[in-house]
This record gives C-alpha cells, structure tokens and sequence, in this order.
C-alpha cells in the first residue's frame, strides 16, 4: 500500500511541475508574440511608406507615356501631312517615271 501511495504522490508532484512549466511557456510564448506583433507593425509602416513612393513612380510614368504618345501623334501627323506615309502616290509617281 505504501508503494501505490508513494507513485500517487509522486505522480502529483509531476503534474504540478509540469504544471508550472506549461504556464512559465505560455507566459513567455505570450510575450514572444507581442513582440513579433511589434516587428510586424513596423514593417508594416514601412511597406506603406514604401507602397506611397511606388504610388508616385507609377503615376509619373503614366503621365510620361501619356505625353510621348501625344508627341508620337504630332509628329505621324505632320509626316503624313507632307505625304511621307503615302504609299499609294509614291507609287503612281513611281508608276509615272516608268511609263
């Protein structure tokens, strides 16, 4: 009887122990994910930052191809203006030298 009570009690002293170990690494898990929250907020803030200048590079380069195609339509314009994309007179003047 004497044997049975000694691993009873024995049993109980490991499940306190195990007991206050499980609580000591809840405390600190705890504390571990409080800090991660902490770094994550900060990069975060940083991404955002980040994603405001990529805002600005995305807008200009809009605005710059928006005007080179602008500037592309002028000067196609003033070519063909002169005649330099008509094709069909450079080939009647073609045909004309010939005949």
């Amino acid at each position: 009887m004497e044997v049975t009570l000694f691993f009873q009690y024995l049993l109980y002293m490991l499940c306190s122990i195990l007991l206050v170990v499980l609580i000591i690494l809840g405390v600190k898990l705890i504390n571990v994910v409080d800090k991660v929250n902490v770094v994550v907020d900060n990069i975060n803030s940083k991404v955002n930052s980040l994603n405001k200048i990529f805002n600005i590079i995305d807008f200009t380069t809009d605005k710059l191809s928006i005007l080179s195609d602008k500037v592309i339509d002028i000067i196609t314009g003033a070519l063909r203006n002169i005649n330099v994309f008509d094709k069909k007179k450079k080939r009647k003047r073609d045909d004309d030298i010939y005949e």
